[in-house]
């Protein structure tokens, strides 16, 4: 097949509208997490946590995050793994690679080393769960070295194995603890069955509609195979996929394009890649640098207009006085008046959003 040729424009405003960035707002959480294939779970809240962050700049003033906690814990219509939160139509295509996990020929020797503690585990869960990892105790017969993320607690170790093994799953949360459960509990019953190979070419079709455009050969969990169809982008030596739907959308009536402020950790800035090939962005999150070396800000977020990113936010909540405090707008190339009225009216919304008022407004 012919790859289709497109301009960076083109190739932008793929990926913009493929990622519910477009004038057009999606309506609910469900909506955005079936697009987006994933939500991002971050506690990390100079602003507010990306979850929330993420949500608010895709559905606007009408978010609140009660309803992605009833998406999740009473609707079930979203689950939360290994990080995130994904709608609950993955879960059946994810299940074939759940079940011949690990891999790792480590990973795999800690589960046959403690065969009792897992079993102790589940009978735990089974007779009293849900529970918080505190909950359950630690009767590891190996030990795994604590890692800069986790401690000694075996627990916590073998609840993320068994999760992935899709054995037991996250039921809900308190505060930032997760409340554990069987899987056969907490998900679907019904859920329909596939085969392993058909269920990762499922998959590769849900990121490519998920990513507008990727890279062809990607490797990794974001890899789309030859889903949808070739193509090509001017000024890039790359070989894309292009989502034969996005492709359609080109044509249609173009709602134009708005301003969104995205957490650093935000779905469309994952793949650095693409992002420096496709929008020429090359963004480089400051949090883990020290003071003196940051440009930008601590938890700088990235500023997109349209199809463009223009410039950084570098803002922060302070809770104690009730302020958005603005910190800096750092503009790649300087604003023009309209735009500069953008940005404003989407920092007061973005503080109406959070119940605050707005300190150092540009």
């Amino acid at each position: 097949m012919t790859p289709h040729r497109l301009t960076r424009d083109q190739a932008r405003r793929i990926v913009v509208r493929a990622q519910l960035l477009d004038a057009n707002r999606p309506g609910d959480v469900v909506e955005v997490a079936e697009q987006l294939g994933y939500i991002k779970i971050d506690p990390t809240a100079t602003i507010a946590p990306c979850e929330h962050t993420a949500l608010w700049s895709r559905i606007g003033w009408s978010y609140e995050p009660g309803q992605l906690t009833k998406a999740v814990e009473l609707d079930r219509l979203l689950f939360e793994y290994d990080g995130t939160f994904r709608p609950m139509s993955l879960l059946p295509l994810m299940l074939p690679a759940m079940r011949r996990w690990p891999q790792r020929e480590s990973s795999r020797q800690w589960l046959e080393a403690n065969a009792r503690f897992r079993a102790d585990v589940l009978a735990r869960l089974r007779a009293e769960g849900p529970l918080l990892a505190r909950d359950i105790p630690d009767t590891a017969q190996v030990s795994r070295p604590p890692d800069g993320w986790s401690g000694s607690n075996q627990v916590p170790h073998m609840l993320e194995f068994l999760m992935r093994q899709g054995e037991v799953a996250v039921a809900s949360r308190e505060g930032r603890l997760r409340r554990w459960d069987l899987a056969e509990r907490a998900y679907p019953r019904d859920l329909p069955e596939y085969g392993e190979e058909e269920a990762a070419d499922l998959l590769r079709v849900r990121r490519l509609q998920a990513a507008g455009i990727a890279k062809q050969g990607d490797r990794w969990w974001n890899a789309v195979g030859t889903a949808g169809e070739p193509a090509v982008v001017e000024g890039s030596s790359w070989k894309f996929r292009v989502d034969p739907d996005a492709l359609a959308a080109l044509d249609a009536d173009d709602a134009g394009g708005r301003v969104a402020f995205l957490n650093p950790y935000d779905s469309l800035l994952f793949d650095r890649p693409r992002l420096e090939e496709v929008f020429e962005f090359a963004y480089v999150l400051e949090q883990f640098k020290p003071k003196a070396q940051r440009r930008y800000g601590f938890f700088a977020h990235p500023i997109l207009m349209g199809d463009r990113f223009v410039g950084l936010l570098d803002a922060e909540v302070d809770r104690t006085n009730d302020v958005l405090r603005v910190n800096a707008v750092h503009e790649f190339l300087p604003f023009e008046p309209e735009e500069t009225d953008m940005v404003r009216a989407e920092i007061a919304e973005l503080a109406e959003w959070l119940g605050v008022g707005v300190v150092g407004m540009p």
